[in-house]
C-alpha cells in the first residue's frame, strides 16, 4: 500500500509578474503593471495542482529561510501536501521573473537559488518517501546529476513521468525510465536536435519513443497534445477555452497526468483528463492559484 499517490521532486520558487502590452525585444523598455507575487516553480506547482485534486502528495524540495520560502511552505500546506520532504537553507529561494502578454503567453527567466543545492544526497536521504510514491514526478528547473538520481531510487514498482523543462540533452539512463516522457513543441526540438527532421509532431513523437522512453506525450497548446506508446500514436483532442494566463498550466497538465496514470488509467485517458485540468488552469491568472478542483475539471 502506497502512503502517496504522487511524489514530486523538484523546484519551488516565487513568480514574480508583471503583465505587459508586449513583451519587450533585445535593449528595449516596456511599462508594466504592479508587480504580483505569487508561489510557483515546476515542482511547487505540480504538487499543489495534484494536491488540489484530491491525489495524497509529497514535495522533494529546497527552498530557502526567507520570506518567499515561507510563501512556499504556507501555499503547499494549504493545498495538502505533505512538506516533510521540503529541506529549507543553503541558498535563498529561487525566483522567476515572468511577463505576460494580453493573449496569456509568457516569458520566464528563472534564478535557481536554492533549487540549484537540491542534491543528490537529498535524494538518497529521502529514501522513504520513494518507497512510499505510486508515481514520481519531476522536471529539471533542479541539478540534471539530481535527477539521475532519483531514477536509481524508484521504487520497483513506481512510475516515473519527467517534464525536460527547462530542455537539454538527457542520458539515456533517464530516457530509458520514462513512462512518460512529457513535451512541448520546443522542448521535443531541443531533446531531438538533428534527429528533427520533420515538422509534424507524429513524427517528433516516435523519434522521442526511439530514443529509448517508454512512453511519451507531445503537448501541443489549444491543438491538444499526442500521445505514444508501443501500441502507437494517438492525438488527444484540447478543450475550448478563453485563456487568461498559461503561466503553470504545463505543470498542472503533468501533475494530473502523472495521477491518473497512478490510478489505473490508460495514457490516452490520463492525458484527456490532464487536457481538462490544463484548460482550467488558463482561465485564471497566475499559476498555483488557478489550478482547479476535481469538481472544476470534471466540469469542462
Amino acid at each position: 500500500m502506497y502512503d502517496y499517490d504522487l511524489l514530486v521532486v523538484g523546484s519551488a520558487n516565487a513568480d514574480l509578474v508583471i503583465g505587459v502590452e508586449r513583451r519587450p525585444g533585445a535593449g528595449e523598455t516596456v511599462l508594466g503593471t504592479d508587480l504580483a507575487v505569487h508561489p510557483g516553480g515546476k515542482g511547487a506547482n505540480q504538487a499543489v495542482a495534484a494536491a488540489r485534486l484530491g491525489a495524497r502528495t509529497a514535495l522533494l524540495a529546497r527552498v530557502g529561510d526567507d520570506d518567499y520560502g515561507r510563501l512556499l511552505l504556507d501555499s503547499q500546506r494549504a493545498a495538502g501536501v505533505d512538506t516533510v520532504g521540503v529541506l529549507v537553507g543553503g541558498a535563498p529561494t529561487g525566483v522567476a521573473l515572468i511577463t505576460v502578454d494580453p493573449s496569456g503567453d509568457n516569458s520566464i527567466v528563472v534564478s535557481p537559488g536554492a533549487n540549484g543545492r537540491l542534491a543528490p544526497g537529498d535524494v538518497r536521504a529521502a529514501a522513504s518517501l520513494f518507497h512510499a510514491s505510486r508515481v514520481v514526478s519531476t522536471q529539471l528547473e533542479i541539478p540534471l546529476e539530481t535527477v539521475v538520481e532519483v531514477v536509481r531510487c524508484l521504487a520497483p514498482d513506481s512510475r516515473f513521468v519527467l517534464n525536460p523543462s527547462p530542455p537539454r540533452p538527457l542520458p539515456r539512463e533517464v530516457l530509458a525510465a520514462c513512462d512518460p516522457l512529457i513535451v512541448n513543441e520546443h522542448e521535443a526540438k531541443v531533446i531531438l536536435g538533428d534527429a528533427c527532421v520533420s515538422e509534424r509532431p507524429e513524427d517528433w513523437a516516435r523519434i522521442l519513443l526511439a530514443k529509448g522512453p517508454r512512453s511519451v506525450v507531445v503537448t501541443l497548446g489549444a491543438e491538444g497534445a499526442l500521445v505514444a506508446s508501443g501500441t502507437g500514436v494517438s492525438r488527444v483532442p484540447s478543450v475550448r477555452v478563453d485563456a487568461v494566463d498559461t503561466t503553470g498550466a504545463g505543470d498542472a497538465f503533468t501533475a494530473a497526468l502523472a495521477w491518473r496514470l497512478g490510478t489505473g488509467e490508460s495514457l490516452a485517458e490520463a492525458a484527456a483528463y490532464a487536457a481538462r485540468v490544463g484548460a482550467a488552469a488558463v482561465t485564471r491568472a497566475g499559476a498555483q492559484a488557478s489550478y482547479p478542483t476535481a469538481a472544476e475539471a470534471e466540469a469542462l
